[in-house]
């Protein structure tokens, strides 16, 4: 015999029905994999129902819930990063480092930084660049992709985005400033490229 389902049921199926698909849209920024982001969505609420009981109701219950799968994509990806041999911070900087100007002593850089050509909206609107933006950001090493999804995409505050990473906040807005200049470096060498 099947149970009734209670007002709580009710309750949380609507939830369901109404963050399922913003939910699904930042586990698949986070995590790149249309399936694991399913996953991490599927493992959220019910994550969340098991904990319907804690809520104190002193965020949004949108809120609440984002944050549920935010911690799902950044388990999974701390698990997939259990895997790499290597030490990843080296990693990064590395990964990062042709990308980041160079100053001299003197504290100026020294390459001559192009000025963006089109007001950084116009260029946004074209849409082979959008989808190869998307492409530049999944191609940033995990720590600095996560910062710059968090914060410049999923708009989250930086003293949230540390609590929720676990960083301090002067670590992510490092963070964030390295993703950011890597970004537009690469987007520099797409549009000179391209105009080639």
């Amino acid at each position: 015999m099947v149970p009734e389902p209670t007002d709580r049921d009710t309750d949380f199926a609507a939830l369901v029905r109404g963050h399922t698909a913003p939910l699904l849209r930042t586990c698949r920024r986070l995590l790149d994999d249309d399936s694991e982001a399913a996953d991490a969505v599927q493992e959220s609420f019910l994550s969340a129902y098991a904990s319907l009981g804690t809520y104190r109701g002193d965020a949004k219950l949108s809120t609440w819930i984002h944050r549920i799968a935010v911690n799902a994509c950044l388990m999974r990806l701390r698990r997939r990063a259990a895997f790499m041999a290597s030490a990843e911070t080296d990693d990064c900087d590395q990964a990062l480092g042709s990308l980041l100007p160079s100053y001299s002593r003197t504290g100026h850089r020294r390459e001559v930084q192009p000025a963006w050509t089109e007001a950084v909206d116009e260029l946004a609107e074209r849409r082979e660049l959008c989808g190869r933006v998307r492409e530049l950001v999944q191609s940033l090493p995990e720590p600095h992709r996560t910062v710059l999804v968090l914060r410049d995409l999923e708009e989250l505050s930086t003293e949230e985005t540390a609590a929720l990473l676990g960083l301090r906040t002067n670590a992510v807005k490092t963070r964030l400033h390295r993703a950011r200049q890597a970004l537009r470096t690469m987007l520099e060498r797409e549009l000179i490229e391209g105009a080639a």
